[in-house]
């Protein structure tokens, strides 16, 4: 009887390459709204190995940070009603 071997990552290693999956909860949205900003650019495209279709984690970072900022939270209108 053969011992299983583990592949598996210590908690301070992240891994390079993420999947579908990880990659969308990586950046905290669905896998179906990940795929849309893949699809648009948002996000960048797949690395493939063999059948295997992974992300990589320092792109989709990358493709983060470059995402706009959502200033209309410091702009809202209703701040400037006096009650």
């Amino acid at each position: 009887m053969r011992a299983q071997v583990t592949h598996q990552l210590p908690p301070s290693l992240p891994p390079l390459g993420l999947s579908r999956v990880e990659a969308a909860a990586y950046i905290g949205v669905s896998p179906s709204m990940f795929d849309l900003m893949v699809k648009d650019g948002r996000m960048p495209g797949p690395k493939r190995i063999n059948g295997r279709v992974v992300w990589d984690r320092k792109r989709v970072e990358a493709y983060w940070a470059a995402l706009p900022d959502d200033d209309s939270a410091q702009n809202n209108p209703f701040d400037q009603i006096d009650i």
